[in-house]
């Protein structure tokens, strides 16, 4: 099945319910906070242990990587950054501040984590089990 273009404001919403799903499917409760502008996209609890969880997203393989200013990026969060990949399904980099930094590069009005090296490294893609 072709899927068509989303919406540039869909795919973050998207890969939000995303990374929601897989939480649940994995014995966390979760609760996502809507709205543009905010720092914490998702909320989880498992075992009395709470998580700050922000998501971002990209659509496909051919993106440079997930924009995120510098100062955006927070040491008590855990990040998900999220592929979409429309035809496949997503793949999730589940990522400390630290492995952020490390993979992020600051330009003069915009900031990414680069797709390319996160993924070359391959030690974050699907770890789920770095949630705890």
């Amino acid at each position: 099945m072709k899927v068509t273009k989303l919406p540039r404001n869909s795919s973050g919403l998207s890969g939000e319910y995303f990374v929601a799903a897989e939480l649940y499917r994995r014995g966390f409760s979760v609760g996502l906070t809507i709205g543009n502008a905010k720092a914490i996209d998702i909320l989880a609890e498992k075992d009395g242990s709470t998580y700050q969880i922000q998501v971002k997203t990209i659509r496909s393989k051919k993106s440079v990587g997930w924009p995120l200013m510098e100062r955006q990026i927070k040491d008590n969060v855990i990040y998900v950054m999220v592929n979409l990949n429309f035809e496949e399904q997503p793949d999730y980099y589940i990522m400390t501040p630290g492995k952020v930094r490390r993979f992020h590069k600051q330009y003069k009005t915009r900031g990414i984590v680069n797709l390319g090296p996160v993924h070359k490294e391959g030690k974050c893609l699907n770890d789920w089990k770095s949630i705890k």
